[in-house]
């Protein structure tokens, strides 16, 4: 591990140490842009550790070579020899000689992730899609490591759970709304903050009203006017379920009650999220949509990477429009806001059913509509959840219930 320390350039300026750092969903859209900052910046990070699903082993095993790093995991177990193989037709499509590289350690299966969460690094990126991230997020709090967290998901459904494991400061926002959050809070106190306003680009259903949305494909749904994301994730940010989340995600991140978390819709994707004091002013953080500018914040925390994403171009006009949220069209937040407020196992219900129903729909066994409708259902047969102090096994309970519920009542089993 690096220390944490600073060392001095040869001016005499302070340079910052290199962190080394370990990447959880590497072959997915956080983990290739977090690589690219890395790439372009050596003098600021090393790689310690990838992992990955294992469906990509080829570009996995390009990672691996490119970066160097001292382990690599797929939680896929049958993906280990497939990886190994990889290397070597990696290694040789380089022209590499026998000797010029290292095979990293491999581990695989489903406890694979978590193991290299915990391996000896400065920060964890946390890029896995969906609610198998949480035991890596409880991975890296519990060895110490900083986690820069881009899987929301483990956040709202381990809710306390995480939150009374993390120290303070050892969690750092990744998704650009909280990362901009972070930033305006950087300009008062706790107790000045009024609100917290999270914007949405509203996604490529923008402006329709809910009749208009009975016929939606998924191939229209994965078609989204700004962000180059994931499936599951570009499908989340078209019912705004993506939204709803980081709801409850800002609430845990920043201990501001529910109600004083407003959305507002902003098609244009520059204005990433504000932050209204109590004198009526309102800070905003403004860039080009492009996911390295949080990420490399995430994984330099509190430092910023020079250059990380191109900025505003001031020389030129530019329109930026606000719009209140239509919750009759996507009543999904609204959805999210009562989930967060009975808490306990309710959050982890909302997402499991969510995952569930975009593969149905996905699989065209649900109409787009029907993804929250169903996520309503299951969260109404469930109730009010785990009272008291949140467990583990808890969380898995209701992750499992809700998963099991949902694919029963889209014809999934």
């Amino acid at each position: 591990m690096s220390d944490n320390g600073a060392v001095m350039s040869p001016s005499g300026a302070a340079a910052p140490a290199v962190r080394e750092l370990v990447v959880l969903g590497s072959t997915g859209s956080i983990g290739t842009q977090a690589l690219d900052v890395v790439r372009r910046n050596p003098d600021r990070f090393r790689v310690a550790g990838l992992a990955a699903g294992g469906e990509r082993v080829g570009l996995l095993a390009e990672q691996a070579l490119e970066f160097r790093p001292e382990v690599v995991a797929v939680a896929k177990a049958s993906a280990a020899q497939e990886l190994q193989l990889a290397f070597y037709a990696e290694a040789k499509r380089r022209g590499y000689a026998a000797g010029e590289y290292a095979i990293p350690k491999i581990v695989a299966g489903p406890d694979a992730v978590a193991e290299v969460a915990a391996w000896p690094c400065d920060v964890v990126l946390n890029g896995v899609t969906g609610a198998l991230g949480l035991a890596s997020t409880l991975a890296a709090l519990d060895a110490g490591r900083t986690l820069a967290l881009a899987n929301k998901e483990s956040l709202i459904i381990g809710g306390p759970l995480v939150k009374e494991r993390a120290r303070p400061g050892q969690i750092v926002p990744v998704d650009s709304e909280h990362s901009a959050l972070a930033q305006c809070l950087r300009g008062g106190r706790a107790e000045e903050v009024r609100r917290l306003v999270l914007t949405a680009s509203g996604g490529p259903f923008r402006g329709r009203a809910r009749e208009e949305l009975t016929d939606v494909t998924p191939e229209q749904a994965l078609n989204h006017p700004t962000w180059d994301m994931g499936p599951v994730v570009t499908i989340n940010s078209a019912t705004l379920v993506n939204k709803g989340l980081e709801v409850i995600e800002a609430h845990l991140l920043f201990d501001v009650p529910m109600d004083r978390i407003e959305v507002m819709v902003h098609p244009q994707s520059f204005i990433h999220s504000m932050v209204e004091f109590a004198d009526g002013s309102t800070l905003a953080q403004v860039s080009p949509p492009d996911m390295r500018l949080p990420i490399a914040l995430g994984i330099d925390w509190p430092d910023r990477v020079p250059d990380a994403a191109p900025g505003v171009d001031w020389t030129r006009a530019h329109t930026w429009e606000l719009f209140p949220l239509d919750d009759e069209a996507f009543p999904a937040v609204a959805l999210a806001r009562r989930a967060g407020e009975l808490g306990g196992t309710v959050p982890a219900v909302y997402n499991a059913a969510n995952e569930e129903c975009v593969e149905a729909f996905r699989a065209g066994r649900l109409p787009f509509l029907g993804i929250v409708d169903t996520i309503t259902r299951v969260m109404e047969e469930h109730g009010t959840g785990t009272p008291g102090d949140l467990a583990l096994d808890d969380v898995l309970a209701a992750d499992g219930w809700a998963r099991a519920r949902t694919r029963e009542v889209t014809g999934l089993d």
